[in-house]
């Protein structure tokens, strides 16, 4: 695959960025909504757990990772997959109502994908 804008490296660096921030905003979710001392494993528990989620299902050959996958998804059901997780921390976002956070937060999330749809076209074939 020839280099593209979706695999250019501030572009994959935004990514990682964006999947920080999500993983971000579940632990703050998990934080401000569990009650008690357990909101510490929530807060922890939480992201940890959509992590090994999101990292093990993964379309081989997918150039934004690293290419390898534990589980060989198709690329329709990652890209379900990373909408959910993107889509999930929005909604955290505005559960806890930090809602100009979550608009912005959109607001990247739709530049990002709309500019890295060669990946998107790329996953709906694989």
């Amino acid at each position: 695959m020839t280099l593209s804008l979706a695999y250019n490296p501030v572009f994959l660096t935004l990514r990682f960025l964006l999947e920080v921030f999500a993983l971000c905003c579940f632990a703050v979710w998990g934080w401000r909504k569990v009650p008690g001392p357990l909101r510490i494993v929530a807060a922890v528990l939480i992201p940890v757990a959509v992590a090994m989620l999101w990292g093990n299902f993964a379309t081989a050959g997918d150039e934004a990772r690293s290419g390898e996958t534990t589980f060989d998804t198709p690329g329709p059901l990652r890209l379900l997959l990373e909408l959910a997780v993107f889509g999930g921390a929005w909604a955290a976002l505005r559960h806890i109502g930090a809602l100009k956070v979550a608009r912005y937060y959109l607001i990247v999330l739709v530049v990002y994908h709309v500019c890295a749809y060669d990946r998107i076209w790329w996953l709906l074939r694989h």
